[in-house]
Parts: C-alpha cells; sequence; structure tokens
C-alpha cells in the first residue's frame, strides 16, 4: 500500500511539471489525487493503525492547512480589489518619468517588481509587472531581458515578508523562523536583484517616452489601500509584541475592508465588497491543498525521512543551496512542505538560508516558479530556451544572495 500512496504523489508530481503540455489545471490533479490519497489510507490501514488515529493526523494537516488558506485568502482579496479599482496600475505610472532611459527602467521595473511582490502574492506581482513590461513595446530581446528580471525579482521580494511567499509563510508558521528575523533577508535579495540587472543591462541604450493617461481613483479605494498596507504592518508588528497569528490579523484587516465598502463605497460596479472572495486565484488555493494533502498523506506513512538524507551526506549550508537549486525543477511548495514534514534539525541561521533558497532557487529555470510560468503564458518571446540564455546570469545572482542570506544568519544569531 505504501508503494501505490508513493505511486500517486509521483504521478501527482509529473502532473504539475507537465501542466502546460497536458492542458490540466494542476490544482484539479493535485486536489483530486491528494483527497485520493488519504481515503486510501481509511479505507486500508496499514501498520494496524486505527481509523481514530488516521483521523488525528488528517486533523493535524487540516489545522495547517486552514492557517495558509485563510492567510492566502485574506490577503488575495485585498489585492483583487485594488487591481479592480486600478489604484496599482496608478500609482506605477505616477512615479515613472515621462521620459526615461531604458537602463534606468530596468532598474526602476526591478525596483517596483521586488518591492510589490512583498506586499502581494507572486502570480498578481508578476502580472502587474508583466502588463507594465508588455505596455513599454520594447524589441523582443529586450522584452525577453525584462521578463527575466521580473520573475528572479518578484521571487526575490517575497522571501523577506511572509505576505510575499507562500514558502517563507509555510517556514513561518511552522516557527522555524521569526518575522523580525526574515525581514533581515530583505537586504541580500535586493542586492542580487540589482546585481542581476546590472547584469542585464549591457546592450541597453535607448529612451522611451511613458504615457501614463489620465487616471482616477477614489477616497474609498485609496482609504482600502491604505488599510492593506496598515494591516500588513501590523501583522509584523502584534506578532512580534504579542505572538498574534498573522492570519487572525488579516482576517481582522479583512472584516474593516468589508465594514469600509459597506459603508461607504457607493459607485463600484460590484453590488457588495464580499464579491471579490470570489475573483481571487481559487486554483492556486486548491493547488496548495491538494499538494500540501499529499506531502502529508507521505509524511505519516514516513517516506519523508529519506529526504533528510542529503543532510547527512552534506552539510546543512550546501544542503539548503541544493534545494534551491533543486526548487528550480520541482514545485518549491510541495518541497519545502516535504523538508517541513521531515522534521529537520537546524540552526535559525541555516533555516533563514533554506527560506532563500527554496524561495528564490525556483528563477533559474522558467518552469521552476509560479512567476515564470505566468510570464512564459503573457510574453511570447519567454520560452523555456530563451530563458536559459541567461541561466549563468540567474546562477550568479542566487548565488550572491544565498550568501548574504548566510551573512545575515550569522550576523543575526552569532
Amino acid at each position: 500500500m505504501h508503494t501505490f500512496l508513493i505511486i500517486l504523489a509521483v504521478i501527482a508530481f509529473f502532473m504539475i511539471v507537465l501542466e502546460d503540455v497536458i492542458h490540466l489545471n494542476k490544482a484539479k490533479t493535485t486536489l483530486f489525487l491528494g483527497t485520493l490519497s488519504w481515503l486510501v489510507l481509511f479505507l486500508f490501514p496499514v501498520d494496524d493503525v486505527t481509523p481514530k488515529q488516521i483521523q488525528g493526523m488528517l486533523n493535524e494537516n487540516l489545522l495547517e492547512i486552514a492557517s495558509l488558506w485563510l492567510f492566502l485568502m485574506a490577503a488575495m482579496t485585498f489585492v483583487a480589489f485594488l487591481n479592480h479599482q486600478g489604484l496599482i496600475e496608478t500609482m506605477i505610472y505616477k512615479f515613472l518619468p515621462s521620459r526615461v532611459g531604458e537602463k534606468t527602467l530596468l532598474f526602476m521595473v526591478a525596483i517596483f517588481a521586488f518591492a510589490f511582490s512583498s506586499l502581494s502574492d507572486n502570480i498578481t506581482a508578476t502580472l502587474v509587472s508583466v502588463a507594465l513590461v508588455l505596455s513599454l513595446k520594447l524589441p523582443p530581446n529586450k522584452t525577453l531581458k525584462f521578463a527575466v528580471l521580473v520573475v528572479f525579482a518578484v521571487n526575490s521580494g517575497g522571501v523577506s515578508l511572509i505576505t510575499g511567499d507562500v514558502t517563507t509563510l509555510m517556514i513561518f508558521l511552522a516557527d522555524k523562523v521569526a518575522i523580525q528575523d526574515l525581514l533581515w533577508l530583505a537586504l541580500p535579495s535586493f542586492v542580487s536583484v540589482m546585481f542581476l540587472a546590472g547584469l542585464l543591462s549591457f546592450g541597453l541604450k535607448g529612451e522611451l517616452i511613458i504615457d501614463g493617461g489620465e487616471r482616477h481613483y477614489d477616497r474609498v479605494g485609496m482609504s482600502i489601500a491604505i488599510l492593506f498596507l496598515f494591516t500588513i504592518l501590523s501583522t509584523i508588528v502584534l506578532n512580534i509584541i504579542a505572538g498574534v497569528p498573522p492570519v487572525l490579523t488579516f482576517l481582522f484587516g479583512l472584516s474593516i475592508m468589508f465594514l469600509i465598502g459597506r459603508f461607504f463605497h457607493t459607485d463600484d460596479d460590484r453590488e457588495n465588497m464580499l464579491d471579490y472572495i470570489r475573483v481571487i486565484e481559487f486554483d492556486t488555493l486548491l493547488f496548495f491543498l491538494g499538494i500540501l494533502l499529499l506531502v502529508g498523506m507521505l509524511k505519516e506513512i514516513g517516506v519523508l525521512d529519506n529526504l533528510v538524507k542529503i543532510y547527512e551526506i552534506l552539510p546543512a549550508i550546501q544542503a539548503n543551496y541544493v534545494m534551491g537549486l533543486l526548487s528550480s525543477l520541482v514545485d518549491n511548495v510541495p518541497l519545502t512542505a516535504a523538508l517541513l514534514k521531515a522534521n529537520l534539525e537546524m540552526t535559525p541561521a541555516s533555516w533563514l538560508s533554506l527560506t532563500y533558497g527554496v524561495g528564490v532557487g525556483g528563477s533559474l529555470l522558467i518552469i521552476g516558479s509560479a512567476a515564470g510560468i505566468v510570464a512564459m503564458s503573457k510574453i511570447k518571446e519567454v520560452t523555456f530556451i530563451s530563458y536559459m540564455k541567461y541561466s549563468f546570469f540567474l546562477l550568479l545572482a542566487y548565488s550572491l544572495g544565498f550568501a548574504g542570506s548566510l551573512g545575515v544568519g550569522t550576523v543575526l544569531f552569532n
């Protein structure tokens, strides 16, 4: 029975990798196989495990999944509203000069993608950044450079805040890192993004005229944008000073957003602010649900113990670097979930380096992260092969950032 359950997990992995080939959404396949694996555990228990014990295992896994799910739902609802109101696009063009050189613009796009991905999920940050790149109407080779930088910047920006990257949130919820320590990862992450921007800027010599057009926003929209920023800050502060779970703070912020919409918002196309929950990327949330159910099943049958063996062969730092490289081939969400379920014993500094590795390592290949998949689907110049032209630059930037994460960990914990 163990073999059959492992086969289910392997099939799920290949269905994720081949999503663009078979044209079957990975959310559907992982949810099907994740729930099926637990049904099999109940129907065909092994090692004399009772249904009550399996129920306890499932409840423990569902509690972890619920915390992640609810947090992401709240954050994504905020971003869905801001996108619908055009506030994000308005703020972008507000700060862009009317005339700017291509090199300068490359760095500005990198900074925006880095900063915005810390506040929103990677998919939304990539969509907004890609829309900006496409609006520039650059030649194909230059568009590709901008797209490569966006993917790396989005993944790098997310690692230092729990709002920016799912793997960072997962590692935080497992009590492996603290919010105040994660914030320091922004330093090496930002340096590595600027380093990559410098490498990619060679050959960019032209100048562009930016037409932002007339853009308007109402006071309610701005109020909710401010509320979103305040919720993020409150999440960090309250967790540090009182240990308040981030999901609780974000749900409280979401409730205030709904109340603002009920009492003050009158001219939005949607009848009810609650409708914004319906327009978030539920396929992403269902994918996380299916993956975490599968990984939880693998943990309960003892398969994840084998994953730890790389940490028996290599020192933790080197193993973390390899895990980052592996995340460019294996989706970083199941990889991170597997590592957490394997109960690794590492120092806080090593957990920081792992957070950076699995968060940014997926940038090395276009299929290695959600940001890469989104960029490939939206920009025709971005293909698996064309992206690989910059793999060496990406490896250098990733290695620099990883080394920086080790330096930050050494300073914080020694």
